[in-house]
């Protein structure tokens, strides 16, 4: 579905199937996708494609907010073409994707090269084209987690950051609660009308979502 002019959610909705949400940033001049899913899922951000009548590809660029593989399997299925477009990730979650080289080899029969990005995401801004973006590195959920905002529409890209009335888990490896408090704590300061979280549905409005992050906090903080 179309948020706003050219940010589009293809929300996962399956709860008996573990994939993620992915986000499509569009402008005259460059297709990002963000977080493409597990490999078998793949079909679900094609149909999302195909109903904006885009293809895999018309995509310059895949980001992935972290490097589980329910939101960064399915990048090898674009990094695989002849032309493919460019991945980027935190350094910090190519050096996890490092670690898990074994377990993704054995179990998804997948090997490294599959998901060597071309260049890293950095604190700061990122310019791709004529699209504007500032990449937060939040912490917590997994090392190198970033969140993406978009200035022109307030959107906040967060990942597994935190949810509508959740947050992310902190047991997978290089999680870390306190760095997860850090980062939610950052984010809630943002001036936002969109949070786009890796699972669940979107939360939108400004009221809404400082409601959200409090209720966070207050409600789950006490656990982590």
């Amino acid at each position: 579905m179309e948020l706003a002019s050219g940010l589009h959610a293809f929300i996962w909705d399956t709860p008996n199937v573990n994939n993620c949400n992915s986000y499509l940033l569009r402008s005259a001049e460059k297709t990002i996708l963000v977080d493409p899913g597990h490999a078998a899922y793949f079909d679900h951000v094609r149909r999302g494609l195909e109903r904006i009548d885009l293809t895999p590809e018309n995509i310059d660029l895949v980001i992935c907010t972290h490097a589980h593989p329910d939101h960064m399997e399915a990048a090898r299925l674009l990094t695989g073409r002849a032309s493919p477009p460019l991945l980027a990730l935190h350094a910090a979650e190519w050096a996890l994707v490092q670690s898990m080289a074994p377990y993704l080899k054995a179990t998804m029969g997948v090997a490294l090269e599959d998901f060597e990005p071309d260049f890293f995401l950095d604190e700061g801004p990122l310019q791709v084209g004529d699209l504007a973006l500032i990449v937060h590195h939040t912490p917590g959920h997994s090392p190198g987690g970033v969140t993406l905002y978009w200035p022109e529409h307030k959107a906040l890209i967060v990942g597994d950051l935190v949810f509508n009335g959740g947050l992310g888990r902190t047991d997978l490896p290089g999680g870390d609660g306190n760095q997860l408090k850090q980062s939610i704590r950052r984010m809630s300061e943002m001036d936002a009308e969109w949070l786009l979280s890796g699972h669940g549905q979107v939360l939108s409005g400004a009221a809404a979502i400082k409601t959200n992050f409090q209720q966070v906090e207050q409600t789950w903080f006490n656990y982590i």
